[in-house]
């Protein structure tokens, strides 16, 4: 689903104030980063189907120092952000499709980057980046349960921009 086809109808509104659930956050991507063309963020696809657990990450990275008579100090260097994608093998999905790829699974460099966009649908507020696709499980499971799967998306470059939907 496209994020175009999610927002239908969704007018996200940038003064709300209230509970926010799993469910308000869209994880999109473009799932048609090597063809040379720009694709418009509204024709990114939604990271959804099939998605059990979807873990937004930032991790400090930090630098630690010892001075003297001050002692032990430690300074924010930067942050890695990183998206944990788990859940049950949906063939036919664009993002499930495009993440598990053949070409994806074994690719390296920046055969393995995409574009993202990250955003909360109750106030359009969020980030827009790069992440490299990290498959750690494309299918597995029991007999008789879902084939399940394990993806890791993790930054790569500068960092992320302040990114804020909007219909047009």
């Amino acid at each position: 689903m496209k994020i175009s086809e999610l927002m239908a109808g969704v007018t996200p509104n940038a003064s709300y104030e209230g509970w926010v659930t799993a469910d308000d956050w869209v994880l999109a991507i473009d799932t048609k980063p090597s063809e040379g063309v720009t694709t418009e963020v509204k024709n990114y696809e939604v990271v959804q189907m099939g998605v059990e657990g979807l873990d937004a990450n930032l991790n400090p990275v930090t630098s630690e120092k010892t001075y003297i008579r001050a002692g032990k100090s430690t300074q924010k260097t930067g942050t890695a952000r990183s998206f944990a994608v788990s859940g049950d093998r949906y063939i036919g999905d664009p993002a499930q499709d495009f993440m598990l790829s053949h070409a994806m699974k074994y690719a390296k460099g920046n055969a393995a980057v995409t574009n993202y966009v990250y955003f909360c649908m109750l106030n359009g507020k969020g980030e827009k980046g790069q992440v490299s696709v990290i498959v750690n499980s494309e299918g597995g499971g029991n007999a008789g349960e879902s084939s399940s799967i394990d993806v890791n998306l993790q930054k790569i470059g500068a960092e992320p921009a302040e990114y804020t939907y909007s219909a047009e």
